[in-house]
């Protein structure tokens, strides 16, 4: 009752005065089984600027039943830290990038020492661990900050309104998937995500997604599926793939179970996983389910 009357307490806010936050992401609401879930497209770094969201997403989480996120983004610092040392770590007497030829190493730590980051602090790192910092460096440079995810915000306010939380997925389950690309694929991997920085494609991309994220832009994010789901490099077709496609059809299934278990829920995962031919929103439609693109 106290979750309805504070759902319909910021919904008269939303009528009665003028909307703050911006269209962001991208909306969907899904039904079946006389039931009704919003599903929402998120970015895992933020800026102030992106806040408040706009006030339906707002509202429908002020709402919810539950809200469902891809991970729990305050989970126990030490079960993050346990799976990163089980996935994301070499184990002793692999190969380190100070094992690699000379020349891939000058161009790995130019690339760190651009990145601020302290060659021996990520000496023991795998391979896409190190390629995945540098990208998260990238974004930092254009002030998108892991503290302003709106994953986070998300959860904050939900618990804020004793919203229960869930989580579709686990970390050590979505760092696990970087143990099928042997070694030399992790190699090649970094490689070629150290060639994006070197010719400035990473921070173009970066921009590219983050501006199609702000404004809620469907051609532009529509543009952006198109041309992951076209790369041929073996980083591009491991994220396509594996992270995004692969992962999508879990998703849209457990987010099939939780809309017929529950009414008013709210889902919120990452939103390249919401776009393309692959997406959950199609996965849901395959599945009979009725999908409404908002924004």
């Amino acid at each position: 009752m106290r979750r309805l009357l504070l759902a319909f307490v910021v919904s008269l806010l939303c009528l009665a005065l003028p909307a703050t936050g911006a269209d962001r992401g991208a909306l969907f609401k899904v039904t079946g089984k006389g039931h009704t879930l919003h599903l929402f497209g998120t970015m895992h770094v933020g800026l102030p600027e992106f806040y408040p969201l706009e006030p339906r997403i707002a509202s429908a989480v002020a709402g919810a039943s539950v809200l469902a996120l891809e991970i729990d983004p305050t989970l126990d610092p030490a079960g993050i830290a346990q799976a990163m040392q089980l996935h994301a770590m070499l184990a002793p007497g692999s190969r380190t990038y100070q094992d690699m030829p000379p020349a891939f190493r000058l161009r790995l730590e130019s690339a760190l020492a651009k990145a601020s980051i302290d060659p021996a602090a990520v000496a023991r790192f795998k391979p896409w661990l190190l390629a995945t910092t540098l990208a998260l460096v990238e974004y930092a440079k254009q002030g998108y900050r892991p503290d302003l995810s709106v994953d986070l915000r998300l959860a904050q306010q939900a618990r804020a309104g004793k919203v229960p939380v869930i989580a579709l997925e686990s970390v050590a389950a979505q760092l696990s998937m970087f143990d099928r690309l042997s070694s030399e694929e992790q190699w090649r991997f970094l490689d070629e995500s150290i060639t994006l920085i070197e010719t400035g494609k990473q921070s173009a991309e970066v921009r590219q997604i983050v501006d199609a994220w702000r404004t809620a832009d469907q051609a532009g994010l529509e543009a952006i599926a198109t041309r992951a789901e076209n790369d041929t490099s073996l980083a591009g077709k491991f994220v396509q793939k594996v992270m995004l496609e692969e992962r999508n059809g879990p998703l849209a299934n457990k987010l099939a179970t939780l809309l017929e278990e529950q009414d008013n829920a709210v889902a919120a995962i990452g939103v390249l996983h919401l776009v393309g031919k692959h997406s959950v929103p199609a996965k849901l439609r395959a599945l009979g389910l009725t999908v409404e693109r908002i924004y």
